[in-house]
């Protein structure tokens, strides 16, 4: 078929009528579908079901120096857990500190210490009245999210097939010191799936900030969520040490989409200087996270030596689900000049990229037909998309033949919305 850009306005309107007689239908089903976030599925979440018997009455809970998980102490994490989180980020154990069940949990907290006392010796961020943080977009809406709680001015960064612009992050980094950190997603970036490329990592690395206190949070997400082959991404801390530049970089890691998203393990990787400044704080603020969790991980997947084939488990499950979605879109979207779509090789999400003007319209037919979406303008901060276009679909938690009415419905609202706009 042409592009609708080609059509004559009679076509047009035929095409839309017969696009609206569609769209009635689905109406009538009276559908309840969910593409709104991330989430595992149930028969994800069934693959570590055995983890929750592998602590009983029986299991021995003392641990390496003699520690009992069920009393206090090890504020830092058990071994075994630090083990699973290095093994997730390609590091070792000594550069982890491991927390609670949420990485999000880890990097709130991360900015708030950056607020409160500052780090490396420098001012707190709260008295730093122009705060700015560097945003890459289409990016994680939460992420967004922490930083306007915290108020900084945040920044676009745009986002390409190698990463962020690093040419802008480089520009802008080296001559504003009220610029104190980038959010970064490295590997199967939400919502985008690019992994950032090699020559991009060693440009963060290296870059040469005029804030001291500038960090890269570097949200390492999705470092196992591989839905084919591995691919892997380039450490930043080897291109950083040698430089001498490991400070300013905090990598978080999470079982959220490995384990249970509600009862996982969450952790840092960073320098020796900054986790001695992120233990003094931890001293004053909590006793310790639940240990009896972090062996019940650390047991399950043997230290994470099992991990790698836990994932090919996972992917098994929610590749035929990506490929559904894909094949939809591209036989009912081909041709027509109705945007462009990424296939990503791993992670959690597919970015529609709509006509300008369109997403919005999008989300609202979707929800009016029965599927809820993750809202227009969400991978920006503010949810402020300048070109109302990018789209982020979340194909994990529903199951395959939802996915299939879901994928038919998208293509649909997209057809209808582009209609729509066309005649205007």
């Amino acid at each position: 078929m042409k592009p609708y850009s080609e059509f004559t306005k009679e076509e047009l309107l035929a095409e839309k009528q017969s696009l609206e007689e569609a769209y009635k239908e689905f109406q009538k089903r009276k559908l309840t579908l969910n593409m709104a976030r991330g989430k595992p599925s149930k028969e994800q979440l069934n693959l570590s079901l055995e983890m929750l018997t592998d602590v009983n009455q029986d299991t021995d809970m003392i641990i390496e120096d003699g520690v009992d998980v069920r009393n206090y102490g090890v504020i830092d994490g058990i071994y075994g857990a630090k083990q699973i989180i290095a093994t997730m980020a390609k590091s070792e154990a000594e550069h982890v500190i491991v927390f609670g069940n949420s990485s999000l949990n880890v990097m709130f907290d991360t900015v708030a210490r950056g607020m409160v006392s500052g780090y490396g010796g420098n001012t707190p961020w709260y008295e730093i009245k122009d705060r700015k943080w560097l945003c890459p977009v289409p990016g994680y809406d939460r992420h967004f999210t922490i930083t306007e709680f915290f108020g900084f001015e945040m920044i676009n960064i745009p986002m390409n097939e190698e990463g962020p612009d690093m040419d802008m992050v480089e520009d802008l980094v080296s001559k504003d010191p009220s610029i104190k950190g980038i959010w970064c997603t490295p590997k199967y970036s939400n919502p985008s799936g690019i992994v950032y490329s090699v020559e991009t990592v060693k440009r963060f690395a290296n870059l040469s900030p005029a804030a001291p206190d500038f960090r890269i949070f570097w949200d390492n997400a999705y470092a196992i969520h591989d839905l084919y082959e591995e691919i892997a991404l380039a450490d930043i801390f080897g291109y950083a040490i040698p430089k001498g530049k490991q400070d300013m970089i905090y990598e978080f890691v999470s079982t959220s989409k490995v384990s249970f998203p509600g009862s996982g393990i969450a952790g840092i990787i960073a320098s020796q200087k900054n986790l001695d400044e992120i233990r003094a704080a931890m001293a004053a603020q909590t006793i310790g996270h639940d240990k009896i969790n972090q062996l019940r991980h650390a047991l399950f997947f043997d230290n994470g030596r099992h991990l790698a084939d836990h994932m090919k488990k996972h992917a098994e499950i929610i590749r035929p689900k990506f490929e559904k979605v894909e094949e939809t879109l591209d036989t009912e979207l081909e041709g027509l000049g109705c945007g462009t779509y990424t296939k990503p090789r791993g992670g959690y999400f597919i970015t529609y990229v709509t006509n300008p003007g369109c997403a919005r319209r999008v989300i609202e037919l979707a929800k009016e037909a029965g599927m809820t979406m993750t809202g227009a303008g969400a991978p920006f901060p503010h949810k402020n998309d300048p070109e109302d276009s990018t789209i982020r679909i979340a194909p994990t938690f529903p199951n395959l033949e939802e996915i299939g009415v879901a994928s038919e419905l998208f293509t649909l609202c997209v057809k209808l919305a582009t209609v729509e706009k066309l005649l205007k």
